[in-house]
C-alpha cells in the first residue's frame, strides 16, 4: 500500500490473545516488576478457613487489593490478623488467573505501631487467660525440700551454671537431672516442651525448672509459644519458670506454677538452705521441749492435788507401816543368820583348840564325827529357820498386797468421792444431781447421781 508521494506503509500484524494467555503474560510482567513489595494498609474481610491459608483485603482510602498468605507462611506468624488492624505486608504482587484479580501473595505481616511479637504476646495471653490457665487455684505447690530437680535449658547457658552453683551451696545433697534443649530459635519451644513431657513420663524428679538468661523480645519469643504454654499447664509435676531478667515476662511465666525473677532466684526458691532447715528443726525441738515440760508440770500439780486427799494419805500411811514391818523382819532374819554363823565360828575355834591339845591320831575320828554332826545340825537348823522366815515373809507380802488399795482397785473396785473430795461410804452422803468421781485402777470417771438406792447388803429392793 502506498500513498500519493510513493511511500509504502505496512499495517501492523494483529495479535489475538486468549484471556488466560493475556492474564498470564500480565502476571509474569507484574511478578517480575514487583517480586518484593512492601505495602501498608488496613485489613478488612479477613477469613481463615480450615486449610490454614489467610485471605483478606488491604485497604487505603478508596483503593484496595486482595492479599493471600498460604499456610506455610501463616503458621509462622506470631500474632493473629483481624479486621481493622493496620499492617505492613511484604510479598509478591501477582494476578489470580481464575478471576483476573490483582493480589499480593504475602510472605510476612507486621502490625503497624506495636511490634508483631507484642501483639502476638497480648493475643495469646488473653486467650489462655480466658481458658483459665493463669488461675491461681490450678497451680501446684512447690515441694519444700525436693531431693531431685529437673532442669530444662541449654547445657551451654550461664543460667545453668548459676542454678547448679546455688543448689550446691544451699543444699549439697540435692541431685539434678538436666534435659538439654535450645532456648532460642525456631526449635526452642518444641524442645523445651519435649523436656517437660520427658520428666512427666519418667516421674524421676519432684519439680521442674525451665530457664534461660535475659535477652531481647525476639530472644525470648520461644517462651511465648502456645504449644509450650499448654505443655507447662498440662505438667503434673510443678514447674518453675525462670526466663530472662526480673522485668522480662513471657507466657510461660503466667502458666507456670511459680515464676522466678531470674534463674538464680529459681534455685533459691526451689530449695531451702541447709542452715535454714536446721534452724527451723531446732526451733521445733525447743517448742516440743517447752510443751513437754508444761505438760509434765501440769501432771505433777494434778498428782500433788490427788496426793493431798485424806483417803489417799491414810492409805499411804498403812502402806508405809507394812513396808516398815517388812524391813524389820528382813533385819531380824539377817541378824539371825549372822548369829548362827558366829556360833558356828566359835564352835569351830573350840574344836580347833581342842585338836591342838590332843593327839590327832587318837581323837580325830571322834572330832570328825562330832564336827560333821554339828555341821549337819547347824545347816538343818539354818535351812529350817530360813524356810520359816521365807514363808512368813511371803505370807506378810500377800497380806500387804491384799491390804493395798491399788490391789483392791485392780480387782474391779473403785473409790468414790463426792464434790468436796470426801470418800463416799454411805449413799446418804450424796444427793441426786450431785457430781461424783470414781478412782479406778487406771484412770478416773466423773458422773452425776441420777438415783439413790438405800438398803442393807442382803439385796433388799432399793427405795426410789
Amino acid at each position: 500500500m502506498s500513498d500519493q508521494l510513493g511511500f509504502r506503509f505496512t499495517l501492523p500484524e494483529r495479535r489475538v490473545w486468549t484471556v488466560r494467555g493475556l492474564v498470564a503474560a500480565v502476571r509474569t510482567h507484574v511478578e517480575r516488576e514487583y517480586s518484593d513489595a512492601w505495602v501498608e494498609g488496613e485489613i478488612s474481610n479477613f477469613r481463615a478457613p480450615d486449610s490454614g491459608h489467610l485471605y483478606f483485603t488491604l485497604k487505603d482510602g478508596n483503593a484496595q487489593i486482595r492479599v493471600v498468605m498460604f499456610s506455610s507462611k501463616a503458621k509462622l506468624l506470631r500474632f493473629r490478623p483481624a479486621d481493622g488492624m493496620q499492617i505492613v505486608v511484604r510479598g509478591r504482587v501477582t494476578i489470580y488467573e481464575d478471576r483476573g484479580e490483582l493480589q499480593i501473595a504475602a510472605e510476612y505481616l507486621e502490625p503497624k505501631g506495636a511490634g508483631g511479637l507484642q501483639v502476638a504476646f497480648e493475643q495469646l495471653k488473653a486467650k489462655l487467660e480466658a481458658e483459665g490457665l493463669f488461675a491461681a487455684e490450678r497451680k501446684k505447690a512447690i515441694p519444700t525440700l525436693p531431693s531431685r530437680i529437673g532442669i530444662v535449658t541449654s547445657p551451654q547457658a550461664a543460667a545453668l551454671r548459676d542454678i547448679l552453683n546455688i543448689l550446691q551451696r544451699r543444699h549439697h545433697s540435692v541431685s539434678t537431672v538436666i534435659y538439654p534443649a535450645q532456648v532460642q530459635g525456631d526449635l526452642a519451644a518444641a524442645e523445651v516442651a519435649a523436656g517437660i513431657r520427658y520428666f512427666n513420663q519418667g516421674r524421676n524428679v519432684e519439680v521442674i525448672i525451665v530457664g534461660r538468661g535475659g535477652g531481647s523480645a525476639e530472644d525470648l519469643s520461644a517462651f511465648n509459644n502456645e504449644g509450650l504454654a499448654r505443655a507447662v499447664a498440662a505438667s503434673e509435676i510443678p514447674v518453675i519458670s525462670a526466663v530472662g531478667h526480673e522485668t522480662d515476662f513471657t507466657i510461660v511465666d503466667f502458666v507456670a506454677d511459680l515464676r522466678a525473677p531470674t534463674p538464680s532466684a529459681a534455685a533459691e526458691l526451689v530449695i531451702r538452705s541447709r542452715v535454714e532447715v536446721e534452724n527451723q528443726s531446732e526451733a521445733v525441738r525447743e517448742r516440743l521441749v517447752r510443751a513437754m515440760e508444761r505438760k509434765l508440770l501440769e501432771a505433777r500439780n494434778a498428782l500433788m492435788e490427788r496426793a493431798q486427799d485424806g483417803a489417799f494419805a491414810r492409805m499411804m500411811d498403812l502402806i508405809r507401816q507394812r513396808q516398815q514391818k517388812v524391813d524389820d523382819l528382813t533385819f531380824r532374819l539377817e541378824r539371825g543368820e549372822r548369829n548362827a554363823l558366829e556360833l558356828m565360828r566359835r564352835r569351830w575355834e573350840m574344836v580347833a583348840a581342842a585338836v591342838r591339845h590332843y593327839d590327832l591320831r587318837r581323837v580325830l575320828a571322834g572330832i570328825r564325827g562330832e564336827l560333821e554332826a554339828g555341821t549337819a545340825a547347824v545347816v538343818a537348823a539354818m535351812r529350817n529357820q530360813l524356810l520359816q522366815n521365807k514363808v512368813r515373809v511371803e505370807r506378810m507380802a500377800r497380806a500387804l498386797d491384799m491390804l493395798s488399795p491399788l490391789a483392791i482397785l485392780d480387782r474391779g473396785y473403785a473409790l468414790v468421792f463426792d464434790q468436796a473430795g470426801q470418800l463416799v461410804k454411805d449413799a446418804g452422803q450424796v444427793r441426786v444431781g450431785e457430781e461424783i468421781s470414781a478412782r479406778l485402777a487406771r484412770g478416773e470417771i466423773r458422773a452425776t447421781v441420777r438415783e439413790i438406792a438405800e438398803g442393807k447388803r442382803t439385796g433388799r429392793k432399793p427405795v426410789q
